[in-house]
Protein backbone atom coordinates (compact mmCIF):
# COMPACT_ATOMS: atom_id res chain seq x y z
CA UNK A 1 0.00 0.00 0.00
CA UNK A 2 0.88 3.68 -0.80
CA UNK A 3 0.75 6.64 0.73
CA UNK A 4 -1.07 9.37 -1.53
CA UNK A 5 0.84 12.45 -2.38
CA UNK A 6 -1.96 14.46 -2.68
CA UNK A 7 -2.97 13.69 0.85
CA UNK A 8 -0.35 16.62 2.04
CA UNK A 9 -2.43 19.58 0.26
CA UNK A 10 -5.49 17.59 2.43
CA UNK A 11 -3.23 17.87 5.55
CA UNK A 12 -2.39 21.25 5.10
CA UNK A 13 -6.32 22.54 4.75
CA UNK A 14 -7.11 19.89 7.65
CA UNK A 15 -4.98 21.58 10.30
CA UNK A 16 -7.09 24.26 10.67
CA UNK A 17 -10.08 21.77 12.17
CA UNK A 18 -7.68 20.57 15.50
CA UNK A 19 -6.92 21.55 18.22
CA UNK A 20 -3.25 21.86 19.02
CA UNK A 21 -1.21 19.78 21.42
CA UNK A 22 -3.16 16.74 22.01
CA UNK A 23 -0.40 13.87 23.32
CA UNK A 24 -1.03 10.44 23.33
CA UNK A 25 -2.50 8.89 26.62
CA UNK A 26 -0.52 5.92 27.78
CA UNK A 27 -3.89 3.03 27.95
CA UNK A 28 -1.76 1.02 30.69
CA UNK A 29 -0.01 3.46 33.47
CA UNK A 30 1.21 0.40 35.76
CA UNK A 31 1.72 -1.70 32.45
CA UNK A 32 -0.18 -3.58 29.76
CA UNK A 33 -1.28 -6.98 30.78
CA UNK A 34 1.21 -10.15 29.87
CA UNK A 35 3.55 -6.56 28.73
CA UNK A 36 7.27 -8.22 27.65
CA UNK A 37 9.15 -5.14 28.66
CA UNK A 38 8.83 -1.25 29.12
CA UNK A 39 9.91 0.02 25.36
CA UNK A 40 7.48 2.10 22.59
CA UNK A 41 5.84 -1.60 21.40
CA UNK A 42 4.92 -2.60 24.86
CA UNK A 43 3.17 0.30 25.81
CA UNK A 44 -0.49 0.71 23.55
CA UNK A 45 -1.48 4.14 23.63
CA UNK A 46 -4.61 6.37 22.41
CA UNK A 47 -3.64 9.54 20.77
CA UNK A 48 -7.14 12.48 20.74
CA UNK A 49 -7.55 13.97 17.49
CA UNK A 50 -10.59 16.86 18.47
CA UNK A 51 -12.12 19.04 15.95
CA UNK A 52 -12.78 22.75 16.31
CA UNK A 53 -16.47 22.61 16.03
CA UNK A 54 -17.74 19.00 18.21
CA UNK A 55 -20.78 17.54 17.31
CA UNK A 56 -20.67 15.09 20.62
CA UNK A 57 -19.95 12.02 18.66
CA UNK A 58 -16.63 10.31 18.96
CA UNK A 59 -14.53 7.50 16.79
CA UNK A 60 -12.15 5.13 18.19
CA UNK A 61 -9.83 4.55 15.19
CA UNK A 62 -7.62 1.09 15.00
CA UNK A 63 -5.12 1.15 11.69
CA UNK A 64 -4.44 -1.96 9.78
CA UNK A 65 -1.04 -3.52 9.24
CA UNK A 66 -1.62 -7.29 9.33
CA UNK A 67 -0.57 -7.32 13.07
CA UNK A 68 2.59 -6.61 12.01
CA UNK A 69 2.84 -2.77 12.25
CA UNK A 70 0.87 0.27 12.48
CA UNK A 71 -0.04 1.63 8.86
CA UNK A 72 -0.22 5.02 9.37
CA UNK A 73 -1.57 6.19 6.29
CA UNK A 74 -5.46 4.72 8.09
CA UNK A 75 -4.54 7.16 11.02
CA UNK A 76 -4.43 10.50 11.77
CA UNK A 77 -5.25 11.24 7.81
CA UNK A 78 -8.61 10.12 8.68
CA UNK A 79 -8.69 11.42 12.09
CA UNK A 80 -8.73 14.71 10.44
CA UNK A 81 -11.21 13.83 7.58
CA UNK A 82 -13.45 12.54 10.60
CA UNK A 83 -12.53 16.02 12.58
CA UNK A 84 -13.63 18.12 9.22
CA UNK A 85 -17.31 16.00 9.75
CA UNK A 86 -17.52 17.39 13.56
CA UNK A 87 -16.39 14.02 15.34
CA UNK A 88 -13.86 13.59 17.62
CA UNK A 89 -10.86 10.53 16.75
CA UNK A 90 -9.12 8.51 18.82
CA UNK A 91 -6.48 6.80 16.82
CA UNK A 92 -5.48 3.46 18.93
CA UNK A 93 -1.96 1.90 18.88
CA UNK A 94 -2.40 -1.69 20.17
CA UNK A 95 0.22 -4.35 20.47
CA UNK A 96 1.63 -6.68 17.76
CA UNK A 97 2.09 -9.92 16.95
CA UNK A 98 5.65 -9.08 15.12
CA UNK A 99 6.88 -8.66 18.59
CA UNK A 100 5.09 -11.54 19.73
CA UNK A 101 1.91 -10.26 21.14
CA UNK A 102 -1.11 -12.66 20.45
CA UNK A 103 -4.45 -12.85 20.97
CA UNK A 104 -6.12 -11.07 23.15
CA UNK A 105 -3.66 -8.83 23.75
CA UNK A 106 -4.75 -6.53 20.78
CA UNK A 107 -8.25 -7.05 22.08
CA UNK A 108 -7.65 -6.05 25.48
CA UNK A 109 -5.73 -2.60 24.29
CA UNK A 110 -9.33 -1.69 22.38
CA UNK A 111 -11.36 -2.49 24.98
CA UNK A 112 -9.60 -0.51 27.36
CA UNK A 113 -9.55 2.36 24.82
CA UNK A 114 -13.61 2.16 24.55
CA UNK A 115 -13.82 2.32 27.73
CA UNK A 116 -11.59 5.18 28.49
CA UNK A 117 -13.08 6.97 25.72
CA UNK A 118 -16.25 6.45 27.69
CA UNK A 119 -15.08 7.03 30.61
CA UNK A 120 -13.69 10.70 30.04
CA UNK A 121 -16.62 11.37 27.39
CA UNK A 122 -17.50 14.70 29.61
CA UNK A 123 -13.86 15.83 29.49
CA UNK A 124 -14.20 16.06 25.86
CA UNK A 125 -17.29 16.81 25.30
CA UNK A 126 -18.91 13.98 23.60
CA UNK A 127 -22.14 11.84 24.34
CA UNK A 128 -21.65 8.85 25.52
CA UNK A 129 -24.21 7.35 23.87
CA UNK A 130 -22.41 8.35 20.37
CA UNK A 131 -19.02 6.33 20.69
CA UNK A 132 -18.23 4.51 17.37
CA UNK A 133 -15.51 2.09 15.74
CA UNK A 134 -13.97 1.85 12.94
CA UNK A 135 -11.27 -0.16 11.33
CA UNK A 136 -9.04 -1.16 8.25
CA UNK A 137 -7.80 -4.48 7.02
CA UNK A 138 -6.45 -6.02 10.29
CA UNK A 139 -7.64 -3.18 11.88
CA UNK A 140 -11.27 -4.18 10.59
CA UNK A 141 -10.88 -7.61 12.09
CA UNK A 142 -10.11 -6.02 15.57
CA UNK A 143 -13.06 -3.80 15.55
CA UNK A 144 -14.80 -6.95 14.68
CA UNK A 145 -13.73 -9.12 17.61
CA UNK A 146 -14.26 -5.75 20.02
CA UNK A 147 -18.20 -6.00 18.93
CA UNK A 148 -18.29 -9.81 18.81
CA UNK A 149 -16.07 -10.83 21.88
CA UNK A 150 -15.24 -8.11 24.13
CA UNK A 151 -15.15 -10.94 26.70
CA UNK A 152 -12.29 -11.85 25.77
CA UNK A 153 -10.59 -8.76 26.78
CA UNK A 154 -11.97 -7.87 29.34
CA UNK A 155 -8.88 -7.65 32.20
CA UNK A 156 -9.47 -6.19 36.17
CA UNK A 157 -8.13 -3.06 37.05
CA UNK A 158 -8.44 -0.59 40.07
CA UNK A 159 -9.34 2.34 38.69
CA UNK A 160 -12.87 1.21 38.04
CA UNK A 161 -12.63 1.74 33.97
CA UNK A 162 -14.42 -1.91 33.96
CA UNK A 163 -17.50 -0.51 35.36
CA UNK A 164 -17.60 1.58 32.07
CA UNK A 165 -19.63 -0.29 28.61
CA UNK A 166 -16.86 -0.99 25.85
CA UNK A 167 -19.37 -1.71 23.75
CA UNK A 168 -19.51 0.91 20.40
CA UNK A 169 -22.38 2.47 19.17
CA UNK A 170 -21.70 1.88 15.61
CA UNK A 171 -18.76 -0.70 13.75
CA UNK A 172 -16.91 0.49 10.32
CA UNK A 173 -15.32 -2.00 8.95
CA UNK A 174 -13.00 -1.07 5.62
CA UNK A 175 -11.62 -3.96 3.45
CA UNK A 176 -11.41 -6.06 7.00
CA UNK A 177 -10.10 -9.47 7.86
CA UNK A 178 -12.56 -11.48 8.74
CA UNK A 179 -11.76 -15.11 8.77
CA UNK A 180 -9.16 -17.39 10.13
CA UNK A 181 -10.79 -20.35 8.38
CA UNK A 182 -11.90 -19.01 4.70
CA UNK A 183 -9.12 -17.91 2.45
CA UNK A 184 -7.25 -16.36 5.37
CA UNK A 185 -5.22 -13.33 5.05
CA UNK A 186 -1.95 -15.41 6.65
CA UNK A 187 0.15 -12.87 7.56
CA UNK A 188 -2.38 -11.65 9.74
CA UNK A 189 -3.52 -15.45 10.95
CA UNK A 190 0.27 -16.12 12.03
CA UNK A 191 0.73 -12.64 14.04
CA UNK A 192 -2.59 -12.77 15.42
CA UNK A 193 -2.92 -16.66 16.87
CA UNK A 194 0.81 -18.08 15.96
CA UNK A 195 1.54 -20.36 13.47
CA UNK A 196 0.03 -23.88 15.06
CA UNK A 197 -3.78 -22.60 16.75
CA UNK A 198 -5.92 -24.73 18.04
CA UNK A 199 -9.15 -25.55 16.48
CA UNK A 200 -10.73 -23.23 19.38
CA UNK A 201 -8.74 -20.62 18.74
CA UNK A 202 -8.95 -20.44 14.35
CA UNK A 203 -12.78 -20.35 15.65
CA UNK A 204 -13.29 -17.69 18.06
CA UNK A 205 -11.05 -15.40 15.91
CA UNK A 206 -13.12 -16.45 12.98
CA UNK A 207 -15.42 -12.96 13.10
CA UNK A 208 -18.53 -14.80 10.57
CA UNK A 209 -18.50 -17.71 13.21
CA UNK A 210 -18.88 -14.82 16.78
CA UNK A 211 -21.92 -13.00 15.22
CA UNK A 212 -24.94 -12.87 17.96
CA UNK A 213 -28.02 -10.94 18.02
CA UNK A 214 -27.73 -7.74 19.60
CA UNK A 215 -24.37 -6.12 18.08
CA UNK A 216 -24.22 -2.53 17.25
CA UNK A 217 -24.98 -1.71 13.55
CA UNK A 218 -22.31 -2.01 11.23
CA UNK A 219 -20.79 -0.36 7.68
CA UNK A 220 -18.46 -2.91 5.97
CA UNK A 221 -17.16 -2.02 2.49
CA UNK A 222 -14.61 -3.73 0.49
CA UNK A 223 -13.56 -4.10 -3.32
CA UNK A 224 -14.58 -7.05 -5.59
CA UNK A 225 -10.38 -6.82 -6.73
CA UNK A 226 -8.66 -6.87 -3.31
CA UNK A 227 -6.01 -9.40 -4.03
CA UNK A 228 -4.69 -9.09 -0.06
CA UNK A 229 -7.63 -9.92 2.02
CA UNK A 230 -10.96 -11.19 -0.38
CA UNK A 231 -13.85 -9.84 -0.08
CA UNK A 232 -15.53 -13.19 0.55
CA UNK A 233 -14.18 -11.80 4.03
CA UNK A 234 -16.97 -9.13 4.20
CA UNK A 235 -19.53 -11.17 2.44
CA UNK A 236 -19.20 -13.59 5.11
CA UNK A 237 -19.55 -11.27 7.95
CA UNK A 238 -22.56 -9.51 6.34
CA UNK A 239 -24.39 -12.67 5.93
CA UNK A 240 -23.96 -13.46 9.59
CA UNK A 241 -25.03 -10.16 10.39
CA UNK A 242 -28.18 -10.91 8.08
CA UNK A 243 -28.84 -13.95 9.61
CA UNK A 244 -28.57 -12.28 13.40
CA UNK A 245 -30.83 -9.07 11.99
CA UNK A 246 -27.86 -7.11 13.36
CA UNK A 247 -28.85 -3.99 11.26
CA UNK A 248 -25.77 -3.33 8.57
CA UNK A 249 -24.86 -1.69 5.36
CA UNK A 250 -22.88 -3.39 2.83
CA UNK A 251 -21.01 -1.92 -0.08
CA UNK A 252 -18.97 -3.78 -2.38
CA UNK A 253 -17.22 -1.75 -4.94
CA UNK A 254 -16.18 -3.19 -8.63
CA UNK A 255 -12.80 -1.67 -8.87
CA UNK A 256 -9.93 -1.03 -6.50
CA UNK A 257 -7.02 -3.23 -4.83
CA UNK A 258 -6.53 -3.32 -0.73
CA UNK A 259 -6.11 -0.20 0.22
CA UNK A 260 -7.90 1.62 -2.01
CA UNK A 261 -9.98 4.91 -1.32
CA UNK A 262 -7.15 6.42 1.40
CA UNK A 263 -7.65 9.70 1.39
CA UNK A 264 -6.27 12.33 -1.68
CA UNK A 265 -8.48 9.77 -3.73
CA UNK A 266 -11.55 10.50 -4.78
CA UNK A 267 -13.84 7.01 -3.88
CA UNK A 268 -17.42 6.75 -3.57
CA UNK A 269 -17.34 5.21 0.43
CA UNK A 270 -16.26 8.08 2.27
CA UNK A 271 -19.40 10.00 0.80
CA UNK A 272 -21.34 6.32 1.07
CA UNK A 273 -19.82 6.49 4.80
CA UNK A 274 -20.86 10.23 5.66
CA UNK A 275 -24.61 9.31 4.47
CA UNK A 276 -24.81 6.24 6.74
CA UNK A 277 -23.17 8.28 9.75
CA UNK A 278 -25.98 11.27 8.98
CA UNK A 279 -28.45 8.90 9.47
CA UNK A 280 -27.73 6.92 12.97
CA UNK A 281 -26.85 11.00 14.37
CA UNK A 282 -23.06 10.67 13.97
CA UNK A 283 -23.30 14.02 11.78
Amino acid sequence: MKFIPALSAFLFTSLVALHAGEAPITLWPQGAPGAFGTTAKDIPTLTPHLPARANGAAMLLIPGGSYSGIFEGQGDPFARWLNEQGISVFVLRYRLGSTGYRYPAQLQDAVRAMRHIRKNATQWKIAPNRIGVMGFSAGGHLVSTLINRPEDGEVGDADNTERVSARPDLAILCYPVISMITKPHLTSRRNLIGASPNEELIRKTSSELQVRPGLPPCFVWHTGEDKMVPVEHSLLFAAALQQHRVPHELHIYQHGDHGTGLMGTDHPWMGDLLFWLRAHGFK
